[in-house]
């Protein structure tokens, strides 16, 4: 008997081939005698088949065929397109990112009381994120090496190689955050053989930042003066702040852009959330960077789908314990079951759950605890 039907559609988000299941994924999914539905081509991007889906006990099957599921697994959010889609008693696991995007995904989540759970706020039983890890460290190593690009001279960059040649470190890198995103960022940097400088809020995290970078690496409180100072002659600054499901602050300001370097570079990673850096803006992989004030910017909203096959393994990992809980013991249970699991719920019948998204898009008047709405809640 079939307990739950599952549905995997095809990623439409400008160069984004990663999926939100791997074939072995769906395999685990069938297993607990659930029905895996997986639009045609899915995976392909991924390096994942039809075939190879089918093996795993999955059906292919059309887009609308994809969505018209009780469970839909997704990688990133709904575009307007597939608001159509959207409809009451149907879970909708994926990055939701409500706060950095327009409203109108979360008034469409809203009015067709979709229940839209959030990688990016699910919580472990450490208050660490999860769901969102995997993905950040990807997007932490690429910054720099797609930093590193926009620096050479023929991408109207500085020209300043980041790395190590003949014992000495050329380039300085600015790292604005130290979380996954801020520390892989880092860590890449200084392998590369880059001078690295890394800004974060906690004093206490200082020596164990140090041991995981490198310990030539330079640690610093992050203080408008302290980023003032170091950003002016930065080559690259990777903006890697992170306020969990709320809109990220501006902790690098239009002025402080005006202090760098003609042709050195940002990539701001936290655009995602509304970017970190006053003069970005989103981004695509087809049209990534602009220019402002002499400094190249990088601000694409789903860096990891560059390498859709590394990101989808790492992404399916992280995810499938939790779409088993969902499949296996239900909505309700799994909430109740799991207090951080239950902190990734942004959208329930036709409220915002999630209060730094009510607050970061001015729709308080929506927002209602889950615990208020699921009643036998503790």
């Amino acid at each position: 008997m079939i307990q739950l039907i599952i549905g995997v559609p095809k990623e439409i988000k400008d160069k984004e081939n990663r999926v939100a299941l791997t074939p072995e994924g769906a395999k685990q999914l069938v297993s607990h005698k659930h029905e895996v539905l997986v639009e045609k081509n899915a995976g392909i991007g991924s390096g994942f088949s039809d075939g190879e889906y089918a093996d795993a006990g999955a059906k292919i099957v059309s887009t609308v065929e994809s969505w018209n599921v009780e469970l839909v697994l997704k990688v990133k959010e709904p575009l307007e397109s597939e608001y159509y889609f959207l409809k009451e008693n149907q879970i909708l696991f994926t990055y939701l990112h409500l706060a950095g995007v327009t409203k109108t995904l979360t008034e469409a989540l809203l009015k067709n009381k979709t229940t839209g759970i959030a990688y990016e706020t699910v919580e472990d039983a450490y208050h660490r994120l999860p769901l969102l890890a995997p993905m950040s460290a990807v997007a932490g190593n690429m910054a720099v090496t797609i930093g590193s690009y926009y620096l050479a001279k023929f991408n109207n960059g500085r020209g300043m190689q980041l790395g190590e040649v003949m014992g000495h470190f050329y380039g300085k890198v600015v790292v604005v955050g130290d979380g996954v995103v801020g520390r892989h960022a880092a860590k890449t940097a200084y392998g590369m053989g880059a001078n690295v400088y890394v800004f974060g809020r906690h004093q206490e995290r200082m020596d164990n930042l140090k041991e995981f970078i490198g310990r030539k690496a330079h640690i610093l409180l992050s203080t408008p003066e302290n980023i003032s100072e170091h950003i002016k002659d930065a080559d690259l600054v990777v903006g890697a702040v992170l306020v969990t499901g709320a809109k990220a602050p501006h902790v690098v300001t239009e002025e402080m852009v005006k202090t760098m370097q003609l042709g050195s570079v940002i990539v701001d990673v936290s655009i995602d959330q509304g970017g970190c850096i006053e003069t970005s803006k989103p981004t695509k992989h087809s049209d990534p960077v602009f220019v402002k004030h002499g400094v190249t910017h990088y601000c694409v909203t789903n860096m990891p789908g560059a390498y859709p096959r590394t990101s989808t393994i790492a992404l399916t990992a992280a995810t499938l314990p939790y779409a088993l809980k969902l499949a296996n013991d239900g909505f309700e249970n799994a909430m109740e079951n799991d207090a951080g699991f239950a902190k990734g719920v942004n959208t329930y019948k036709g409220h915002i759950t999630f209060k730094p998204v009510a607050e970061a898009l001015n729709l308080m008047d929506k927002f209602m605890e889950l615990k208020e709405i699921v009643h036998n809640f503790e």
